[in-house]
């Protein structure tokens, strides 16, 4: 529901930051009429109003793009929006998966979280087969192939430790952590339900000094 507080400016609208809920990025910065937040509210889609040409948009309508919002918070002023969400796809108009891939200044380049890069590529590969591609060789193969690579993998990592190897079991274990983002691809998990696991038995956990 709607707090009556927030403070829309004289053209009625809000900013809002639409960031990505997996791993943090920013991805746009739009904003919101009083009609785009109701209907953001009502549908679980980002809504957007463009001031370029003063309408209502829903974003993804036409790219297929479109963004699963999971949480929206307003800051202490309530005249700007955080919008958490999970996007099906690039949220910048140029194909980037943010609108901020420009440069301006960085001492330190920061790494990529490869780790949703890699989930979202598996993800287009289940969607949008590319032939000639191992995950696309996988996915065809069905589950039992996708379970031995990960028995094996498994395997692997647990010589390689038992060796005292450490560029061997990063190897390994960097190849386990992909065949298993695959399998988590076909049964439909996400990232997100394990994180919401982790944080489940850290909740039920805290406090017990035997952890």
């Amino acid at each position: 529901m709607m707090p009556d507080t927030l403070q829309f400016d004289e053209n009625g609208l809000l900013p809002a930051i639409i960031q990505d809920a997996r791993d943090g990025r920013v991805l746009t910065l739009a904003y919101m009429n009083r009609t785009a937040l109701d209907k953001t509210l009502e549908t679980g889609e980002t809504w957007l109003f463009s001031r370029t040409r003063q309408t209502l948009w829903h974003k993804g309508e036409t790219s297929g793009n479109t963004q699963t919002v999971k949480h929206i918070a307003y800051d202490c002023d309530q005249d700007a929006l955080l919008v958490q969400v999970e996007p099906l796809g690039p949220a910048c108009h140029t194909g980037e998966m943010t609108c901020f891939h420009q440069s301006l200044y960085a001492e330190e380049t920061p790494e990529p979280d490869v780790v949703t890069q890699l989930v979202q590529r598996i993800h287009n590969r289940h969607e949008k087969p590319a032939e000639g591609t191992y995950t696309n060789y996988l996915f065809q193969e069905g589950i039992d192939k996708i379970l031995k690579k990960v028995g094996e993998e498994t395997s692997e990592v647990i010589i390689g430790a038992k060796n005292q190897d450490t560029a061997e079991t990063t190897w390994e274990i960097a190849d386990l952590t992909y065949h298993t983002l695959v399998l988590m691809e076909v049964l439909g998990i996400s990232v997100a339900d394990i994180k919401r696991e982790l944080y489940r038995r850290q909740l039920e956990k805290e406090g017990d000094e035997r952890v």
